[in-house]
């Protein structure tokens, strides 16, 4: 860099950093939801995450780098902010520890002497040939617009740096816009609009003529969240023939609050219906997204005398995208025509230590190869790229299908070769071009509630299922997620994806004693036989989080005693030495009121059939 380009570089830095100084007491964190806090407090982050973005843009040679600000399914009040890969997943895990260190920075000499230094390190040009490109887009929330001038600023602190303002959109619409700008292709919401209509015109227009079954009711309720999900349907739903959509929690003014009794999450966890919904919706189909649309739930009312509903997690959707890949593909290799084309594909299934046992057990009764990754998308979609064919999912709704360039490629060939062998007719052909359309359909840079709205139902009218077809795929174990405030979260480690426990090493033993005895699961059931584990995740969370699944077997003992001394017995083992005289007190009345809770709200139903 010249002395001159150089003196105007460092002067931008101490500028920006001067601008927007750290709040006292606030420590920001970078995880997979990138930075996220009280909106008020956000903009120094949001600010200095404009400066890691411009930076990442320009080490790897001028590649398009975005940067979404929103808060995703949490409160309207909080905000947040993270950047996207040129590929359109989650910025590499590598500069995550730049990213915290960046945010806390105390002071703007600190600030510069820091970016300098990485900007050695790692050996980025500043000055040089490549110049960065960061595209910007943000969600409805009321400090949006204040946090995406803040991150203007921190790219424009980095000398040639670009920034390009896409609007607000979704979250996923701007990892798409990333995507596809660094693959050469259109990439304007407009772009992004037509190709899903056109790819789910394409599903619908391969629907088999002569295949019976259930006709799939064309109305469709749709819970937006009161977010920006709700507002992108409003506008594309009027192209979307074959489709009756009626938005509730749109975001239109005076309807609701975002976030608030509504959307994904709170369907999800709570298994009622969201703000907006009653008795008249009793047996429609409706489905659910979050905040910024970037998780999808699906869910029925089968009883107006009260607001509970029938639930479709990430892990269904998982399942139903599976059954219909693999059957495609096993109509193109084992048709039985006299064209004789194939198409090898390892198909895998991406899922974490959260997945429901009985997901798990059901796809691999499928013959379907099935792998576990630590909590987090960034995990999941990078496992998911190691195969053909990848598809990974969340129970709470967030996920997609990855398909290799290689894949698609021999999707391509195959298809071009039967339309000219003139087996256009074939259910190779089709097949084959179902599959084409579905690799349009779904965004497979990141999960999208929009894109995978319309593929769950391009496919359900495919197979002529109803929403209780769906239900019934499998039963999920009845499960239910707690956590529990602990003064030292260090004091438990885990390994194998999350469902072992390492440390302290008599934990997994007790764990294994008291559960296989029991049939209690910590997390996760898994091919009929009890494994179980403890969730934890020390940057993610400051609580334990523990998911219980029983098995609703005559073995299991009445009441909540077991409950009790099981916790007792795993708390006290690990509990700093200190701490130990308050677990009579603290421990047992805590589990005590979870336990009532659970059994009351979950299991008391199930026990009292299962038990006499």
């Amino acid at each position: 860099m010249a002395a001159d380009q150089e003196q105007e570089q460092r002067r931008r830095l101490l500028d920006v950093a001067s601008r927007f100084p750290l709040p006292s007491g606030c420590r920001f964190s970078y995880g997979t939801a990138g930075f996220r806090a009280d909106g008020a407090t956000m903009a120094p982050a949001v600010c200095r995450a404009g400066i890691l973005a411009a930076l990442r843009s320009v080490k790897l040679a001028g590649a398009a780098v975005g940067i979404v600000i929103t808060a995703s399914h949490n409160p309207i009040g909080d905000n947040g902010v993270k950047i996207a890969d040129p590929d359109g997943g989650m910025m590499d895990q590598q500069w995550e520890p730049f990213a915290d260190a960046l945010a806390n920075a105390p002071d703007p000499d600190a600030l510069l002497q820091m970016v300098l230094q990485f900007v050695k390190d790692e050996g980025i040009p500043l000055g040089g040939h490549h110049t960065a490109q960061v595209l910007l887009g943000r969600d409805t929330r009321p400090t949006g617009e204040y946090l995406l001038d803040a991150a203007l600023q921190g790219i424009n602190a980095i000398v040639g740096a670009h920034a390009i303002d896409m609007g607000i959109l979704t979250t996923p619409q701007l990892h798409w816009m990333v995507w596809s700008k660094n693959k050469g292709t259109k990439a304007s919401e407009s772009d992004y609009f037509t190709q899903l209509i056109n790819s789910f015109r394409r599903m619908l227009e391969l629907l088999p003529k002569d295949k019976g079954g259930y006709e799939l009711a064309k109305k469709l309720i749709v819970d937006g969240a009161n977010g920006i999900g709700g507002v992108k349907l409003e506008q594309m739903k009027a192209e979307l023939s074959g489709l009756d959509i009626i938005v509730r929690n749109s975001g239109k003014e005076g309807e609701g609050i975002l976030n608030h009794l509504c959307g994904a999450d709170f369907v999800q966890k709570e298994r009622v219906t969201p703000h907006g919904f009653g008795p008249e919706d009793v047996g429609v189909r409706c489905a659910s997204l979050d905040g910024d649309a970037d998780r999808l739930v699906y869910f029925q009312m089968s009883s107006s005398s009260d607001n509970k509903v029938d639930l479709v997690d990430g892990d269904k959707i998982l399942s139903l995208f599976a059954l219909f890949i693999r059957e495609q593909l096993d109509v193109i290799n084992n048709n039985g025509s006299q064209v004789d084309k194939s198409l090898p594909a390892r198909l895998g299934i991406v899922q974490t230590a959260y997945a429901n046992g009985a997901s798990t057990q059901f796809l691999k009764g499928l013959g379907l190869e099935v792998v576990f990754t630590p909590t987090g998308v960034k995990y999941l979609h990078k496992k998911a790229l190691e195969y053909d064919i990848g598809i990974y999912f969340e129970a709470n709704g967030h996920g997609t299908v990855v398909f290799s360039e290689d894949f698609i490629s021999q999707l391509e060939s195959l298809s071009n070769d039967l339309s000219s062998q003139a087996a256009n007719c074939s259910a190779q052909y089709h097949a084959a071009m179902r599959l084409m359309a579905a690799t349009q359909l779904i965004n497979q840079a990141v999960g999208d509630a929009l894109s995978g709205l319309l593929l769950v139902e391009a496919i359900l009218q495919y197979k002529r299922w109803s929403f209780q077809n769906w239900c019934e795929l499998y039963s999920d174990l009845p499960s239910r997620q707690l956590k529990v405030k602990v003064v030292d979260r260090s004091s438990i480690v885990t390994t194998d994806a999350e469902t072992k426990v390492s440390q302290p090493s008599s934990l997994q033993e007790l764990i294994d004693k008291e559960t296989g005895k029991n049939q209690i699961n910590y997390i996760m059931q898994r091919n009929g036989s009890v494994l179980h584990s403890l969730k934890y995740n020390t940057r993610r969370v400051s609580a334990f989080d523990i998911q219980i699944v029983m098995s609703l077997q005559p073995t299991i003992p009445k009441g909540d005693a077991l409950c009790v001394h099981l916790v007792q017995k795993m708390w006290y083992e690990c509990m700093p030495r200190h701490l130990r005289r308050w677990k009579p007190i603290v421990l047992r009345n805590l589990w005590h009121t979870m336990w009532n809770a659970f059994l009351d709200n979950h299991l008391q139903p199930c026990l009292r059939f299962c038990l006499g």
